[in-house]
């Protein structure tokens, strides 16, 4: 009797450590995933904030470089404008991706690393890579967004942009000539326009530029009258009272060499929109093309032309390839960049955010010029451009894996 009752309770003991086992495992589990989260929560927002703070300045600089002038110039409307800025954020996401996972995940370990939490978080017995999962799986998510962004939405919003700047100044072309400005948007020209009533001009200046900016010819009239030849897609300018200097062609600078001048009651300039407009708008580059257009001009030329040379098509399909290459590096380079933020986000212990700003922006600077430096030789297909693409990234995630080797052991 006694030796039973003795079994019974050490199996209510034994029950009881079991279920205090099991209870302490699920609560060490359930702060695992709370640890997780709230790293995840913490570097996905701090991130977002990253990318939209560069896509910002990305975004205002384009603006203000394409968009201001014509909008103060009274060829944009502001609902135009404002669609038009929204057109550009897949093309500034494009670039503020990649250097907002690197500052965002920089911002937050630095904070966590100066404010203890990391070393906490080791002491109790978490690795470097167990703290690292939910950043990498964030950086992942990273990846697969920019390949859409960089494939899909980014050359569809491209186009969708330029045709409606060019929409926009064919409805108003006659905007483009503003009054007391030098005009300079019309190619090997410069304009200058005293006053402006509708399409009657006063007090006209034209110059003709060389290859090197210098000035060829001079016009200049009173009085004069501006037309919108929609057929054409141009401009016809009427002087009255013109008059013109020609300067000579191999040294215009030099006005002892003029030679001579003329005038007339009436004459006509052509000013041609298409540079401004249609034809160069419309114009695909390859980096606006999406990845099934991107095959299909792959293709093309991966197919013997009998009216092209085979070194001109090696360089054009090199090219196609260096863009195929390049969209594909540059989604990758979220993942690579994450991989030297962590370590080095926390080997850095710096809670100011300038700091972490500047060695953000400084790393993504150091990746994009080698980028560009690679990206340079498109005319050499030998030293397969195409693959250097591919350099920064295999650096930066060898830095990253050695990094991570040595804060692992720290």
């Amino acid at each position: 009797m006694r030796s039973g009752a003795v079994r019974k309770r050490m199996g209510r003991k034994v029950g009881v450590a079991v279920g205090l086992s099991t209870l302490n495992h699920r609560l060490s589990t359930q702060q695992m995933n709370l640890l997780h989260r709230h790293i995840f929560a913490s570097v996905f927002l701090t991130c977002a904030a990253s990318v939209a703070l560069f896509g910002f300045v990305l975004m205002i600089g384009n603006a203000m470089k394409d968009l201001l002038g014509p909008m103060l110039a009274g060829q944009l409307e502001v609902d135009t404008f404002v669609r038009l800025v929204g057109l550009l954020v897949p093309f500034v996401i494009y670039y503020a991706l990649p250097m907002g996972m690197l500052t965002g995940i920089l911002l937050v370990l630095g904070r966590m690393s100066s404010d203890r939490e990391i070393t906490a978080m080791r002491a109790s017995g978490l690795s470097v890579a167990w703290l690292s999962a939910p950043i990498l799986f964030l950086a992942l998510l990273g990846v697969v967004a920019a390949l859409f962004i960089n494939f899909h939405f980014m050359p569809v919003a491209r186009m969708a942009y330029k045709r409606e700047f060019a929409e926009a100044v064919r409805q108003n072309p006659l905007s483009f000539i503003v009054e007391r400005t030098f005009i300079r948007d019309f190619p090997g020209v410069v304009l200058y326009v005293g006053e402006k009533d509708g399409n009657e001009l006063k007090d006209f200046w034209l110059w003709e530029l060389d290859d090197q900016k210098r000035v060829r010819r001079f016009a200049r009239a009173d009085t004069g009258r501006l037309d919108y030849d929609e057929a054409g897609n141009k401009l016809v300018l009427t002087l009255e009272q013109a008059q013109a200097e020609a300067r000579d062609d191999k040294d215009p600078e030099n006005f002892r060499m003029v030679h001579g001048s003329a005038a007339w009651e009436r004459a006509t300039f052509d000013l041609p929109l298409s540079q401004l407009t249609g034809e160069r708008s419309m114009k695909r580059k390859l980096k606006d093309l999406t990845f099934p257009q991107l095959m299909a001009e792959w293709a093309r030329f991966q197919t013997p032309a009998p009216d092209l040379a085979k070194d001109e098509q090696d360089k054009q399909l090199m090219r196609v390839q260096i863009t195929i290459h390049e969209k594909f590096a540059t989604a990758f380079s979220v993942l690579s960049f994450a991989l030297v933020a962590i370590p080095l986000g926390i080997k850095v212990s710096r809670k100011e955010t300038s700091a972490n700003l500047g060695l953000g922006l400084l790393l993504a600077l150091g990746y994009y010029f080698a980028t560009v430096m690679a990206g340079l030789l498109d005319n050499s297909p030998a030293w397969r451009p195409d693959l250097l693409i591919w350099l920064p990234n295999i650096a930066f995630q060898g830095m990253g894996l050695w990094l991570f080797y040595k804060v692992d052991r720290a």
